[in-house]
C-alpha cells in the first residue's frame, strides 16, 4: 500500500476523482482517464515545447490557465478542462491560428484528418473577425518526397524537434521571428538522403507538410485499410495500410513502443506498389494432356496434385520446398510440415540484403535491417536455410511458395518431375509449373511474422484478393489433409499458428490471444530488460 501510495497521485478531473502515476503530465493523465485535450505541438514521442497554447486548462489555486503538455500532475489537483476560463483560451487561440490559414481544405490532403479543421469545428467561432488581408508564404520543397506549405503551417515545430531529437538530424530549423517565422532547410541541405524524414509527414497535425508521392492521390474518407506489419525490412514496423479502389496508396506506421514506437524508415514507407500485384493468378491452373496450363476448380486441382505427388513419392523423389519470407509463419510452417510428411528434403529461401542498417539515433532499438523481408527469423526458425543468387534446378518434387524465382536457369521446370507452385503473381519460370495455384498476399490475408529479434507480430487483411485465390496456409494445409488418414484441414489462420506450437517449440503457448495486437516473444528469444534499447 506505501509504494502504491507513492507512485501514484490523487486528482479531481472534471470532477472525476482519480488515482494517476505521479510522474505524468496533465494530458497524459487525462488520456489515461478518458478525456482528450486539444493540442497542436504535443507528441507523445517527443518533448514538449508548450508554444501552440490549444492544450491550456484550468488549475483551481494556480494564478493562470497551465499548459496541459507541461505541467505534471500533484496530489490533491483539482483540474478544469471544460471550464468557460479554457474553453474561451482554445477559442481565442483557434482564433488566432485561422487568422492567415488559408480556406484551402477542398484541395488539402490532410481535409478529413486535420487537427484544426477538427477543433476548429468542435469549438471555433462560427465566424471570423479579421478584415486584413491574409498573409501568402507559398510552398517550399524541402527534398525528397516532402513538400511544405508555408500558407498553412501552423508552427507546431513538430518536424523539427523529430529530426533535432529522433534521426538527431537539424536539418529543419524555424526562420525569422514572430508572424514571420517559417519553417526551413539549411541553404541547399534539405531532407533527402535522411530515412526517417517522412515521419514528419505524419506528425504534422495539419496540411502544412505534404508528400509527394500521395498528393492529391485520395481523399483520406475515402481510404479503406487495416492494420499490418511492414514487409520490407526484418523490423517489423507496425503499420497502416491504406487503400482506395483495392490499391494501396500509402503506408503509416502504427504505434507499438516495443518495436518502432510511431515511427517508420522511407525505405518501408515508399515501397508499396508491389503490393498492387500485376499478372494475378486469378484461378487454378493444371498441366493438362495437351502440354498447357488449363484453369480449373480447386477441388479438380487437389485431386490431381495428390494424386502426382503419390506417384512422384511412390517413385522415390526427393522433395525441394522454396518458402519466401514475404508471407507468414502459418504459410511457411505449413510448407516446412508438408516436406517432412513427403519424406524431407531441402528447405530454402532467399532474401535480398542491404549493406548496412540504418539505425534511428535517438530510437536504437528501430533501424532499417538487412534482411530486406519481414519473416526471416520466422522461416530460420522452421529450419529454412538461406540460399544465395538464383534457385538452382532440381528434381524430384518441387513446391515454391510466393517466391516468383526471378533469375532462375532454363531448364529450372523442366528438371523437375513436378513443379508445383503456389503465388500470386505468373512468371516466366511460374508458367512451367505442373500446377500454379493462386494464393493472396499477406497484405490480403491474416498471419502472423516473426520479426529480427523473435517477436511474433500480427497483420490483417488490408485489400480483397481474386475470388478464387486463397491463403497459402490454407492450400498447404488441404493438401496436407489429403495426404494422411482423417487428416483436417485447419479453419482459420488462427488454428494455423496453433499448430506451429505442436511442430516448433519456439512457437509453443503462442496463440493469437497472446500475442494481441503489441506481439509476443517466440520461446527462444531472450527478453530485454525493461527499457533496453529504448529512445528516450
Amino acid at each position: 500500500m506505501a509504494n502504491e501510495q507513492q507512485d501514484t497521485v490523487n486528482i479531481t478531473l472534471n470532477g472525476v476523482e482519480a488515482a494517476v502515476p505521479k510522474n505524468l503530465r496533465i494530458i497524459e493523465a487525462a488520456e489515461q482517464l478518458g478525456v482528450g485535450i486539444a493540442h497542436y505541438c504535443y507528441h507523445p514521442g517527443l518533448s514538449a515545447p508548450a508554444m501552440c497554447r490549444m492544450c491550456l486548462v484550468e488549475v483551481e489555486g494556480a494564478p493562470k490557465l497551465a499548459p496541459a503538455c507541461v505541467t505534471p500532475v500533484a496530489e490533491g489537483q483539482v483540474i478544469h478542462t471544460e471550464s468557460e476560463r479554457a474553453r474561451q483560451a482554445r477559442e481565442g487561440t483557434l482564433e488566432f491560428y485561422l487568422l492567415n490559414h488559408p480556406l484551402d481544405c477542398p484541395i488539402c490532403d490532410k481535409s478529413g484528418e486535420c487537427k484544426l479543421q477538427d477543433y476548429t469545428h468542435a469549438e471555433g467561432r462560427k465566424h471570423g473577425r479579421s478584415i486584413e488581408p491574409k498573409r501568402v508564404n507559398g510552398q517550399d520543397d524541402f527534398g525528397g518526397d516532402i513538400l511544405y506549405d508555408g500558407d498553412r503551417c501552423i508552427m507546431c515545430t513538430r518536424c523539427v524537434r523529430f529530426m533535432r531529437e529522433l534521426p538527431q538530424d537539424d536539418r529543419l530549423c524555424v526562420v525569422q521571428r514572430g508572424h514571420r517565422s517559417v519553417i526551413d532547410t539549411f541553404y541547399d541541405h534539405g531532407v533527402e538522403g535522411n530515412i526517417w524524414a517522412g515521419n514528419i509527414v505524419d506528425i504534422c497535425p495539419v496540411g502544412a507538410l505534404l508528400s509527394k508521392d500521395f498528393l492529391h492521390k485520395a481523399r483520406v474518407w475515402d481510404l479503406d485499410g487495416n492494420a499490418s506489419i511492414c514487409p520490407n525490412c526484418s523490423q517489423g514496423c507496425n503499420i497502416r495500410i491504406d487503400s482506395r479502389d483495392n490499391l494501396a496508396v500509402r503506408l503509416r506506421p502504427r504505434s507499438n513502443a516495443d518495436v518502432n514506437s510511431y515511427w517508420m524508415c522511407d525505405y518501408g514507407r515508399h515501397r508499396y506498389e508491389w503490393l498492387n500485384v500485376a499478372d494475378r493468378v486469378e484461378a487454378p491452373l493444371v498441366r493438362g494432356e495437351n502440354g498447357q496450363l488449363q484453369a480449373t476448380s480447386w477441388q479438380k486441382a487437389i485431386l490431381a496434385l495428390l494424386e502426382q505427388v503419390r506417384a512422384a513419392q511412390a517413385g522415390g523423389a526427393e522433395v525441394t520446398v522454396i518458402g519466401s519470407p514475404f508471407y507468414g509463419n502459418e504459410d511457411n510452417g505449413m510448407l516446412a510440415r508438408l516436406a517432412t510428411m513427403l519424406g524431407g528434403g531441402s528447405m530454402t529461401f532467399r532474401v535480398e540484403q542491404a549493406d548496412e542498417e540504418v539505425v534511428m539515433p535517438g530510437f536504437p532499438r528501430l533501424a532499417r535491417r538487412r534482411d530486406l523481408a519481414a519473416n526471416v527469423r520466422g522461416l530460420e526458425v522452421m529450419g529454412f536455410s538461406r540460399a544465395d543468387g538464383a534457385p538452382a534446378s532440381a528434381g524430384g518434387i518441387v513446391i515454391a511458395l510466393g517466391d516468383v524465382l526471378d533469375g532462375a536457369p532454363e531448364d529450372f521446370a523442366v528438371s523437375a518431375d513436378l513443379f508445383i507452385a503456389i503465388t500470386p503473381k505468373m512468371t516466366a519460370t511460374v508458367r512451367g509449373a505442373d500446377f500454379v495455384l493462386p494464393a493472396a498476399t499477406f497484405a490480403e490475408a491474416e498471419g502472423t511474422f516473426t520479426n529480427h529479434e523473435g517477436r511474433v507480430q500480427r497483420f490483417w487483411p488490408a485489400l480483397q484478393p481474386p475470388p478464387l485465390a486463397r491463403p497459402a496456409w490454407q492450400v498447404l494445409g488441404v493438401i496436407m489433409a489429403g495426404m494422411e488418414e482423417g487428416g483436417t484441414a485447419p479453419a482459420t489462420a488462427g488454428d494455423a499458428f496453433l499448430r506451429l506450437g505442436d511442430w516448433h517449440t519456439e512457437f509453443s503457448g503462442l496463440s493469437y490471444d497472446v500475442i494481441g495486437s503489441r506481439g509476443a516473444l517466440i520461446n527462444d528469444t531472450v527478453q530485454l530488460p525493461a527499457g533496453a534499447g529504448r529512445g528516450s
